[in-house]
């Protein structure tokens, strides 16, 4: 298999994987609360993650980072795991992880913009028409046809919207953080500080809270484990690692183009596994939101 063959096929088992993690994740927060499902898929995600950097890099820690990688690294953790997986993991209840993924499309928007801000990174008009095309497609998904003499309203709750939303914020704010912190720094070993950074925040919350007896009632709910353990897997270890490899071997800006094929793929496992209804202005709102992500990198 050629490079460019490789780097595409990666990519194209990411946005796989991101959408079994995604539907694996929303069947789990039916079922216990969204604190136990982020601690517990963190645990589980430095596992395994602790183990494929015991065999690459002869660490099953990320002994070997500087000051400056822990503190941003850790900060970006506690604004995209922590925060913003909370609010994403709070909008799968609410609106689906069908919902939830285009919503997360505004991701990539949001990291451009505070790139602009903080790290004074440019934006071409592509990158603004790319945000206007993704803002677009989110207004046809959310948004009902009106009826004659009717409003147009809402066709899911504000406040699932609203967490999705912000779970694209945090998501966003943590890239342009990582990015700052990481530097030329292994990612894997970038992701492991995260995580751990994240597990203690969640430490802190859920025992200020007094969640714990939530936490362990969890871990007796099999349906809920078996979501969390397979969200897991095909989330922190699987779709990060494929994502890496697919950027290692092609361009970013095809690799992440493909990548962002979530909310497309998920159309259709959403309607089989758990029976949502799906509208013709869904799927275009899907599709194109996916475009306007794309005009970002081409």
């Amino acid at each position: 298999m050629s490079q460019v063959h490789l780097g595409e096929s990666a990519a194209l088992l990411t946005a796989i994987f991101w959408t079994v993690s995604a539907l694996a994740f929303e069947g789990a927060t039916k079922r216990t609360s969204p604190f136990a499902v982020n601690l517990i898929r963190l645990v589980f995600g430095l596992i395994f993650l602790g183990t494929m950097t015991f065999f690459t890099r002869d660490h099953v820690f990320p002994v070997d980072a500087s000051v400056h990688a822990w503190i941003w690294l850790g900060l970006s953790g506690i604004v995209g795991f922590i925060l913003g997986d909370y609010f994403l993991f709070s909008s799968y209840p609410i609106i689906g992880s069908r919902m939830a993924m285009l919503l997360m499309t505004l991701a990539p928007p949001i990291a451009a913009l505070l790139g602009w801000i903080i790290l004074g990174e440019t934006i071409n008009i592509k990158g603004f028409a790319g945000m206007a095309l993704v803002l677009s497609g989110i207004a046809i998904a959310v948004w009902n046809k009106p009826k004659k003499n009717e409003k147009a309203r809402l066709r899911y709750p504000l406040r699932g919207l609203i967490y999705g939303f912000l779970g694209a914020v945090g998501q966003g704010g943590g890239i342009v953080l990582s990015k700052f912190g990481m530097g030329s720094y292994n990612a894997f070993a970038a992701t492991e500080i995260r995580i751990i950074v994240s597990i203690a925040g969640f430490f802190i919350i859920i025992a200020f809270l007094n969640r714990w007896k939530n936490i362990a009632k969890t871990f007796s709910n099999k349906p809920a484990m078996k979501g969390i353990v397979v969200g897991s897997i095909f989330g922190p270890f699987l779709g990060v690692s494929f994502s890496l490899l697919a950027v290692q071997n092609i361009s970013s800006g095809i690799a992440s183009t493909i990548m962002a094929m979530v909310p497309v793929f998920i159309i259709l496992p959403s309607v089989v596994i758990y029976k949502q209804k799906v509208t013709a202005a869904e799927v275009a709102g899907a599709f194109l939101s996916v475009i306007g992500v794309a005009l970002f990198f081409v």
